[in-house]
């Protein structure tokens, strides 16, 4: 690979794994650590937008607001989502109501960006300038994208006695809050994916990056339904730019969210390696996306099985205990691909 500056990092991000990779990212490139990334290069998010939902009349969007919450030194850190020192009368009003769902709380100041949505998006804005608007509050030192202006909702089946197929489907936030990923995932289905496009920029910012990152979130619910938008696998596998990974697995689990549950849903081996080869190698699969895959070192043994699937492969610390660790991992990321096109 010819060596080169890196100035354009776009990253295919989920909720909170994908804000807190962002923050490394964001720290590794202010301290001049991250090897041949420019100090002023430019960051763009891709987020994930299948995991939004309306409730009580309001758009609500969990990933982009995950992400930029978080970036703009707004989010509660001991939840990891929602707005920090947040209060929830309007909840308790509702439940005192009767109104359903009551699974799904909505803290104040959270409903005040719900609400300023929801009215640009009735006004005839598509997501991607409602989203551009409230970023101009927040600042979040990157381009935050949605990957799709068209609805797109997750759902996902499980095992229901009450109906008569013995089958029912959740929304994948109701699966995720009410039934807190404890119930068996038969199978995940992504409503409207297959008629969305990429929202204006996003494939812009895949094939005009020098480095593309998928970060360590939910390869099937996150990272997946981004890629499952028509054009976006597309324009991944077409860009110059190395296309790196890191893996959400670590010693056999994931350390936050539900990756296991999702992965055992698309019959996919919760492992490390095992993600790695399903994303898959650009040179080695005509449906793969990636140029290089980290695991952590717990997982080091996979390391060889990866490479003999024709991934570029490396071991290193992987626990994102905090901006530097982070940061550490990018740079790990940027040495394995190196600072050249694919």
């Amino acid at each position: 690979m010819s060596e080169r500056s890196i100035s354009r990092v776009t990253v295919l991000s989920g909720g909170m794994g994908g804000a807190r990779f962002l923050q490394g990212l964001l720290h590794g490139i202010a301290a001049g650590t991250l090897p041949g990334v420019a100090a002023d290069a430019e960051v763009t998010v891709v987020a994930n937008t299948a995991d939004d939902l309306w409730m009580h009349g309001l758009k609500i969007c969990p990933d982009l607001d995950t992400v930029m919450y978080t970036l703009g030194d707004g989010i509660d850190l001991d939840r990891g989502w929602g707005r920090r020192d947040e209060s929830w009368r309007v909840k308790d009003e509702l439940a005192a109501y009767g109104v359903e769902p009551t699974w799904f709380g909505l803290g104040d100041r959270d409903i005040a960006t719900h609400l300023v949505r929801t009215q640009m998006l009735d006004a005839g804005y598509p997501l991607s300038e409602v989203t551009r608007a409230l970023c101009n509050r927040w600042q979040p030192g990157v381009r935050l994208l949605p990957m799709t202006d068209d609805r797109v909702e997750t759902h996902v089946a499980v095992a229901d006695d009450t109906t008569p197929s013995g089958r029912g489907v959740v929304h994948f936030q109701e699966y995720w809050v009410r039934l807190r990923a404890e119930v068996p995932a038969e199978t995940v289905v992504v409503v409207g994916l297959d008629d969305s496009s990429p929202a204006p920029g996003v494939v812009e910012a895949i094939t005009d990056a020098d480095l593309v990152v998928l970060p360590p979130s939910n390869p099937v619910v996150s990272v997946g339904t981004i890629l499952g938008v028509p054009g976006i696998r597309e324009a991944v596998r077409a860009t110059s730019a190395p296309v790196v990974g890191l893996s959400p697995i670590i010693g056999g689990n994931h350390v936050r969210g539900m990756a296991h549950q999702m992965l055992t849903s698309i019959g996919v081996e919760v492992g490390a390696g095992a993600v790695g080869l399903h994303y898959g190698s650009r040179t080695a699969s005509e449906t793969g996306v990636l140029d290089g895959w980290l695991v952590d070192e717990q997982d080091a043994d996979q390391v060889a099985r990866v490479q003999a699937g024709g991934l570029p492969c490396a071991a290193v610390p992987l626990l994102m205990t905090d901006v530097g660790a982070t940061a550490a991992m990018v740079a790990a990321a940027v040495e394995l691909v190196g600072r050249g096109p694919a």
